[in-house]
């Protein structure tokens, strides 16, 4: 995982939910949202094409891009 910046590090400690975000232009785009962390990676990772972004959204709606899967 890269590191993270301030406000990336804030959403991954106070996250509520992630989601997983496929897809280039919003008409082609889906999202799916996890629980945790290890969820979402777990559904890019069984994708296998490592275009899979995963964010972490915490409860006030603040969101940021954590990693890749």
């Amino acid at each position: 995982m890269k590191p993270l910046t301030t406000h990336e590090e804030f959403c991954l400690k106070n996250a509520a939910h992630f989601v997983a975000a496929r897809g280039r232009t919003p008409a082609t785009r889906t999202r799916k949202q996890f629980a945790t962390l290890t969820e979402a990676q777990a559904f890019g990772t069984a994708i296998g094409d490592g275009r899979t972004m995963i964010y972490a959204v915490t409860d006030l709606g603040h969101s940021a891009h954590i990693t890749n899967a």
